[in-house]
Parts: C-alpha cells; sequence; structure tokens
C-alpha cells in the first residue's frame, strides 16, 4: 500500500511548497527572471540526483534515450509556472487558483483519458466530474 501513495504525498507536498512559492515570488519580478533562477536549482539539482541514482553515471549515454517528450514537457512546465504566476498577479487567492486549475484539468484529463486513450469511464466518474464542474461555479461565483 505505501508504494502505492508514496508518490501521492510527494506531489501533495511538493504542489503545496510550488504553490506557495509561487504566490510568494515578488510582483516586481520579471517571471521569467525568477523562472530562469528555479531552473538553474532545477537543473543542478536534477544532474545530482542523476548522479547519486544512476548506475552508469554517464549523463551522454542516457540523453540519446529521450524522445520529444522531454523537451514538449519543458515548454509544458514553463507555461505552467508562468500561468500560476500571473494567477496569483491577477489576484486569484491561494485557496481558490490552484483549486479552480486542479479541478478544470482533472476534469480534462478525464476527457482525455476517455477520447483518445479509450479509458472506461464509471457512472461515478461522470457524477464526480459534474460534481466538480458545480463545485467549480460555487467557488467561483
Amino acid at each position: 500500500m505505501i508504494n502505492y501513495v508514496w508518490p501521492i504525498i510527494v506531489v501533495v507536498a511538493a504542489n503545496t511548497l510550488y504553490n506557495i512559492s509561487t504566490k510568494l515570488t515578488p510582483g516586481k519580478v520579471n517571471p521569467f527572471a525568477s523562472l530562469s533562477l528555479t531552473y538553474l536549482t532545477a537543473t543542478f539539482l536534477a544532474l545530482l540526483l542523476f548522479f547519486l541514482t544512476s548506475e552508469s553515471k554517464n549523463l551522454l549515454t542516457e540523453l540519446p534515450k529521450t524522445n520529444w517528450t522531454a523537451i514538449v514537457l519543458g515548454f509544458a512546465i514553463v507555461a505552467l509556472e508562468f500561468g500560476y504566476i500571473y494567477v496569483y498577479r491577477v489576484g486569484w487567492k491561494i485557496s481558490t487558483g490552484s483549486l479552480v486549475a486542479n479541478i478544470s484539468l482533472a476534469c480534462v484529463l478525464l476527457l482525455i483519458g476517455v477520447l483518445i486513450y479509450h479509458e472506461s469511464i464509471s457512472l461515478r466518474q461522470l457524477l464526480g466530474m459534474v460534481l466538480c464542474v458545480l463545485g467549480l461555479l460555487l467557488v467561483t461565483k
């Protein structure tokens, strides 16, 4: 059970730090300057963790194993973080901005799962999505 739960705990803890840090990003700084420091830190940490966890310790043999998804993920992450910085800069509260974004994301991913990946959707999931949309309406009004 712990093998199933620990990644969710990491995601929740990291997302909590992420949203607090994003909300507290100074309003006077250009968001891309701040993101540059963020990515320098992330690059250092990723390289350190690669060398601590990799058996071969040879980054140059690992990079050719990647594909287009690594590059698209880079674009997606920068867009995500830029978007979140502005979610808070335009006035969303930390208690609702992330909630609205994540519930919206969950609904979109549910539809993508069904339409593109042919995942099955239960009546309970469909009802949950309807409740999420109603919840979004209540939270944003």
